[in-house]
């Protein structure tokens, strides 16, 4: 990068989004600093440590390391530099509540014939499904992905065109996978990476088919001392490039623009060039800026079909887990009433689909000896109720689900229980309605219409993290800090 030597940056918000700015800024010679609302660097990859448990409080798959280390390569560093990754095998384990049990592995060859198991020339068909999906992640993620094209003529080029020829654009996850696969339980092996994307089957663009090359090819991995591991790397390298962090500093409102910017925090103002806000957009917009500076109105977020928050159940055990893989899934056969119950008709579900992390079975540092770590994570709809007593009832609903659909009872082992969920959301990272992931990726709030890295209103102010694109998901908001930093660039006549 060539220099912004002499402007000073204040990044609101520690998520990897505003740390990967805060490196990328830095590394172009900017007098950066990061102030985070909260205890602790990571935003909602937070770490929770008590009673010698360690959990990751928010993310914990470490999918697409291509990502990772094109970061790292930007400054001339490896991702080994700072934390070591372990390929995890199986990749994850399905349970489906009608007694089934699937383990998908590294080995493509052993996944094809347990399609077999369920639809005749269903392995062939996963072969052909995952050729797609490989061509849509390299053509998708060099054209669309790291290049941001922010306005509707940007793809009328004939260049873009030619590169997004064949690519499943249109349509939904729903009707791409059914052409490949009949069995409903093959297509929900197929869709089950959408809860990384914030979306059911029905309203997540067909593109998004890429995530299966991220799954099965690219593999699923482990950094030694979880998410938390990588947020402490990403740190440690912007420490090196003069990134200076200040915790428990939340931002109370944004003044000024270029040139001239105030931002009020409860231990006294601080004054820069430029602002990058990696707090919630709607957040940042609703709170921190008077009406005449937002960029969009109330209406505006409350018109957006946000992605799920969550319910959390964070449990130090006595004794193993063994029947739970690192990550597990527990599926109900049809989980259509599930997704129904968060983007139709918001309600607890009654007939939950959820996922369960087990670090403690790769990692033994996150726990006591003869102990195991696990979270329980069941997606739920942002903006209900949730009081203690929904919470009390809703986890013996969970505690149940799980013995008797994984014959794992945790019930009579748990020495240590923490809960999180829409309000901790709310609360804790100001995610509009509580949501855990912020705007989900329906074809109408993706690409270019999610909401822009520049403001529209306030020169100098710009904005990185979820609800930007690329979108969700950790490897995607540190590419947006990449793509916020160019912004920067551009405005300064430099280029990246």
């Amino acid at each position: 990068m060539q220099s912004l030597a002499g402007e000073s940056v204040v990044v609101i918000g520690s998520g990897i989004g505003g740390l990967s700015t805060a490196c990328y800024l830095a590394d172009a010679g900017a007098d950066v600093r990061v102030i985070e609302k909260n205890e602790q660097l990571g935003g909602r990859a937070s770490r929770l440590e008590k009673d010698g448990f360690t959990f990751d409080m928010g993310p914990s798959w470490y999918l697409m390391p291509d990502v990772f280390e094109r970061f790292f390569a930007d400054f001339d560093r490896t991702p080994g530099d700072y934390y070591d990754l372990e390929h995890l095998d199986p990749h994850y384990r399905i349970f489906f509540k009608d007694g089934d049990r699937v383990d998908i592995t590294p080995d493509l060859e052993r996944t094809k014939a347990v399609f077999e198991e369920y639809e005749s020339g269903a392995g062939e068909a996963l072969e052909r499904y995952l050729e797609k999906s490989q061509e849509n992640y390299e053509v998708g993620m060099k054209h669309f992905v790291y290049e941001d094209r922010e306005r509707l003529r940007d793809y009328l080029d004939l260049d873009v065109a030619r590169q997004a020829r064949g690519l499943s654009l249109l349509g939904s996850m729903q009707g791409h996978v059914a052409g490949y696969f009949d069995h409903p339980k093959l297509q929900q092996i197929m869709q089950y990476t959408l809860v990384f994307l914030g979306g059911s089957p029905t309203n997540t663009p067909a593109l998004y088919n890429l995530m299966s090359h991220v799954d099965f090819n690219l593999g699923v991995w482990y950094p030694d001392g979880g998410i938390g591991a990588v947020i402490d790397g990403i740190a440690e390298l912007g420490a090196e490039l003069g990134v200076e962090y200040d915790t428990d500093r939340p931002a109370t409102e944004i003044k000024g623009r270029t040139g001239g910017f105030e931002v009020e925090t409860p231990a006294g103002p601080l004054q820069s060039d430029l602002v990058v806000s990696n707090a919630d957009y709607a957040h940042t917009e609703q709170e921190l800026l008077t009406p005449e500076r937002r960029g969009h109105d109330a209406d505006y977020w409350d018109d957006r079909t946000y992605a799920p928050s969550a319910f959390l159940l964070y449990l130090g055990v006595e004794g193993d887990v063994d029947d739970l893989a690192h990550h597990t899934l527990v599926l109900p056969t049809d989980w259509q009433d599930h997704f129904d119950q968060i983007f139709e008709d918001p309600q607890w579900p009654d007939d939950p689909a959820y996922y369960l992390c087990v670090p403690s079975r790769t990692d033994d540092d996150v726990a006591p000896e003869g102990h195991s770590a696990l979270f329980v994570l069941v997606p739920i709809a942002p903006g209900l109720e949730d009081t203690p007593a929904i919470r009390d009832e809703y986890r013996d609903v969970i505690l149940d689900d799980i013995a008797e659909n994984t014959g794992t009872d945790l019930r009579d082992r748990i020495v240590l229980e923490e809960r999180f969920s829409v309000a901790d959301f709310a609360g804790r990272y100001n995610s509009y309605g509580g949501t855990a992931l912020g705007l989900a990726h329906t074809l109408r709030q993706t690409a270019l219409f999610r909401p822009p890295h520049r403001s529209a209103e306030v020169d100098g102010l710009y904005f990185v993290g979820g609800d930007t694109t690329p979108g969700i998901g950790v490897p995607m908001c540190l590419i947006s800090g990449d793509l916020t930093a160019e912004k920067v660039l551009e405005d300064h006549g430099l280029e990246g």
